[in-house]
């Protein structure tokens, strides 16, 4: 039965991979599409995030996490976790002329509140921070980025703490799919009316090849299924174990084992002194870290 306790889908801890036994005998280590292409678009986020705890929403990035747990394995900041829900719903209602969806039930909003406890997202711990709690996420029109600032932004009404702080401390960073920039480009950020509350540097993007970003977006085996709202307050399945998933398992542990390497931590810190956070002291800090560390 449920515990009433916070619980996500099982996923395989692949920086101490000892639960992995003989999970991938036999499985030859896959080809990651378009990696050095997401290896950039990975240091772009760090260097944006403003150096503190990067927070990946949902399944999509999976990749960029194991990625970054790789090669901050021996360096103490930034520090990444996982917030692997969906806020997919049934059920819509018409407000102001334009289609909504439903809103969350209270049972649902409690258990995301839990869940986003886990990953540092607390009201009390946002106000604590010195350095701020970053979601990602790929986004087309912002609807998910949307209810987690919903999310957080009542919880911290419900608990009276200080919002002129708190909107200090947390940034929202967007992977977009890449297109030919222009006046008319649409921008999902100006059309979501809560970014408003937020300093500006506070919501940004970082641009992936088009058909990277439907790759780790859409097509992507994942090692655990979507969880939805209606899945939230469920018992939560074990883990499959069949060949597909295997196959996932093993490019998963690819990407990790790259993070760790001196090729990949030099990749990320390449790219990452191209950005113009470069002056800030926690990013020197964090490429010197990069260029120092990592397996041969």
């Amino acid at each position: 039965m449920n515990s009433g306790k916070a619980a996500v889908p099982f996923r395989w801890d692949l920086v101490t991979p000892d639960q992995l036994g003989s999970l991938l005998e036999g499985i030859e280590p896959p080809d990651v599409p378009w990696r050095d292409e997401f290896v950039t678009c990975a240091g772009k986020v760090v260097a944006r995030s403003g150096g503190g705890q990067l927070v990946f929403v949902g399944r999509s990035l999976d990749s960029m996490f194991d990625l970054l747990s790789g090669a901050f394995t021996e360096i103490s900041q930034p520090k990444v976790a996982r917030f692997p829900v969906s806020f997919s719903r049934t059920g819509a209602f018409r407000n102001n002329g334009r289609w909504s969806r439903a809103a969350l039930t209270p049972s649902e909003r409690q258990q995301a509140r839990e869940i986003l406890a886990t990953a540092g997202a607390h009201p009390n711990d946002l106000a604590r921070r010195q350095r701020p709690l970053t979601f990602v996420d790929v986004v087309h029109a912002g609807g998910t980025f949307t209810d987690v600032f919903d999310v957080v932004r009542d919880w911290v009404e419900d608990e009276r703490a200080p919002w002129a702080v708190i909107r200090k401390k947390v940034r929202f960073i967007g992977v977009t799919s890449r297109e030919k920039t222009s006046p008319n480009t649409w921008r999902w950020q100006q059309h979501a009316p809560w970014t408003e509350q937020l300093p500006s540097s506070a919501v940004v993007n970082v641009s992936l090849d088009p058909h990277a970003w439907s790759y780790f977006g859409d097509h992507q085996t994942k090692l655990h299924r979507t969880f939805r709202p209606k899945d939230w307050t469920a018992d939560v399945d074990s883990p499959t174990r069949d060949e597909k998933t295997r196959l996932a398992l093993a490019e998963a542990v690819s990407i990790v084992r790259y993070g760790r390497s001196r090729d990949g931590r030099q990749a990320l810190a390449r790219v990452m002194s191209g950005e113009g956070a470069l002056a800030e002291p926690w990013l020197r800090t964090l490429i010197t870290h990069l260029n120092r560390s990592g397996a041969p």
